[in-house]
């Protein structure tokens, strides 16, 4: 019987017979997994790491940052990873300054805020701040007093305003303008807060502040203005030029070669009177295509003599014209009396009897 089965068996089908034999042997030869770790405690060398504080516990780190600790909230009594995490969920905002207690990740024990577990010696992050109980991996993160928050550093690269009220990059000490507390405003783009945002800002030359995003998704969009004071967003020395190439090779028409138009220079705040033309009105005084129209057209008048001699011209053409219409009315006349005459000069038929 054994022969005849294997009779009727293709070679494929053996050895797939023979691989499944030889996993079903090394299953049962192997050994059993140890039990799960949450069923028999720390493990000794970990305990031995967490006990002098050399790693971090099991992370619970949200998409904002990366802790190992659980905030409590003040507010709700709720355990969130972060404040923005908890804002996002709740209908109120948590206040960073008013956490006073932690669960950690590992050992889930609540305690007081602090760097390191008091129960199983975990780190909850490489970097944490006393006054706004951040926790994160080291960024260089410093706290800055006068900004009240936490700022991504290193501290020694940033100085902080105190006109703007916000910490610049030290490339911006003395060449900025200063705009009084610039960041307590809301990004004028997307209407959200800049002061406290995670996300950098961008200065423009106006002084005023954009989120970076923003600042590039605007630039996207071809706005190159700041959506507060219309200034110019960055350097356009170079489309300016170009504009002034364009203009060059585009004459306007006839009727317009003379028009001119009063304008306001959003970047310098001139007013002055350009020649109109439709591809840009360039300011005077700062070589700005950057302007608003103030008014209408400005029509050029042509000078005294010019204006004479339009005149001149004008009666001339006019004169040649009724001369003209005399001419044809004489001609006119001349055919009719023409006419009249030949019908006299035709002979009569004789009246019959």
């Amino acid at each position: 019987m054994l022969r005849l089965w294997f009779q009727g068996r293709t070679t494929e089908q053996l050895c797939l017979v023979r691989r499944k034999g030889n996993e079903e042997e090394k299953e049962e030869s192997a050994p059993m997994s140890p039990m799960p770790r949450c069923c028999t405690g720390f493990d000794t060398r970990r305990r031995e790491a967490l006990s002098h504080g050399r790693i971090m516990a099991s992370p619970a780190g949200c998409e904002h940052y990366e802790r190992s600790c659980l905030l409590k909230a003040p507010c709700c009594g709720k355990l969130y990873v972060c404040r923005l995490c908890h804002d996002a969920k709740e209908n109120h905002e948590m206040d960073r300054f008013k956490v006073t207690e932690v669960q950690c990740s590992e050992c889930q024990t609540v305690q007081q805020a602090q760097q390191t577990c008091q129960q199983c010696h975990a780190q909850f992050g490489e970097y944490y701040c006393d006054i706004c109980h951040l926790f994160d991996k080291d960024k260089k993160q410093y706290h800055c007093q006068p900004c009240g928050i936490c700022r991504i550093g290193p501290r020694e690269e940033y100085f902080h305003c105190v006109k703007c009220n916000l910490c610049l990059t030290e490339a911006l000490r003395g060449n900025h303008k200063c705009v009084e507390n610039v960041s307590r405003q809301n990004c004028p783009v997307c209407m959200e807060d800049i002061h406290t945002s995670r996300i950098g800002a961008h200065v423009l030359p106006c002084g005023h502040l954009l989120h970076k995003t923003c600042f590039r998704d605007m630039i996207k969009m071809g706005a190159y203005r700041c959506p507060l004071c219309m200034h110019s967003a960055c350097e356009m020395e170079e489309y300016w030029d170009q504009i002034d190439i364009e203009i060059s090779m585009s004459p306007m028409p006839h009727e317009y070669s003379g028009a001119t138009v009063k304008i306001i220079c959003n970047d310098c705040q001139t007013h002055c009177t350009v020649p109109f033309h439709v591809l840009g009105m360039k300011c005077s005084g700062c070589g700005s295509y950057n302007t608003a129209q103030d008014g209408g057209l400005i029509q050029q008048q042509p000078p005294p003599q010019q204006q004479d001699a339009e005149n001149e011209t004008e009666a001339e053409q006019q004169d040649a014209e009724n001369e003209a219409e005399t001419e044809s009315e004489q001609q006119d006349a001349e055919n009719e009396a023409e006419t009249e005459s030949e019908r006299t000069d035709e002979p009569r038929s004789p009246a019959a009897d």
